[in-house]
């Protein structure tokens, strides 16, 4: 018998550990199939909400907010582009042709985009999901492009003209930061959040084995 879960995934798609934390989980999630299946959803979050339309510089970020220097940014990057790889996923290096992304920007129109692609498909949204995290990471596009937002859209199969209207527009504004709010009402203040039948909360991007530990463990108690 298959126990299902529910998992809200509470992340921004400018926050590295997210993507640390969905590839980590979507293994274990591989390696408990048939025994476990998983509706998954995406939740909002903005890690810098009140950044300015043409975002910053990312090492003078990460050192104004986290007091750190440039170099200590620099390790922590490449900690992050390591473990990533093990996962199977690239984060290119600024200091490459071509690769890494050298500004932080905005998400909100991201995460509108995302909360249509969730009303279309939790599948679509997931694809979505992935498609932003590779445009910011991998490509070192800028998640506040609409050109960028919509590309990745129709790149997934989502309507590319209606990725344009609803950025148009102020389309799923409200309910956006209602999803935010929410969750920051209920203590979650950092991010990745994995939050299992809206009860059991795993933060962090964890490894493989702490997430599949913890599914088996939270599927062995469910009702």
């Amino acid at each position: 018998m298959t126990t299902s879960l529910k998992i809200d995934f509470v992340s921004d798609v400018s926050c590295p550990w997210c993507v640390i934390g969905l590839k980590s989980l979507d293994q274990a999630l591989e390696r408990v199939a048939g025994d476990i299946s998983a509706e998954l959803h995406f939740q909002p979050f903005e890690l810098n909400p009140q950044m300015a339309a043409e975002g910053q510089d990312i090492t003078e970020h990460i050192t104004e907010k986290y007091g750190i220097t440039p170099a200590q940014a620099q390790a922590n990057r490449e900690a992050i582009r390591l473990r990533g790889e093990q996962l199977g996923f690239v984060f290119s290096r600024a200091d490459q042709p071509g690769g890494g992304r050298s500004r932080i920007y905005n998400t909100f129109d991201a995460h509108r985009l995302l909360h249509w692609a969730g009303l279309v498909g939790a599948a679509k949204q997931k694809a979505l999901k992935e498609a932003l995290f590779k445009a910011d990471f991998t490509d070192g596009q800028s998640p506040a492009s609409q050109e960028v937002l919509v590309q990745a859209a129709g790149a997934v199969g989502l309507d590319a003209a209606r990725a344009w209207d609803i950025l148009a527009s102020d389309a799923y504004a409200d309910e956006v930061r209602e999803r935010e709010q929410f969750y920051q009402q209920h203590g979650i203040h950092s991010v990745p959040a994995v939050i299992i039948n809206e009860r059991h909360l795993i933060s962090g991007g964890q490894p493989v084995e702490v997430f599949e530990q913890a599914l088996r463990q939270l599927a062995a108690t469910a009702p």
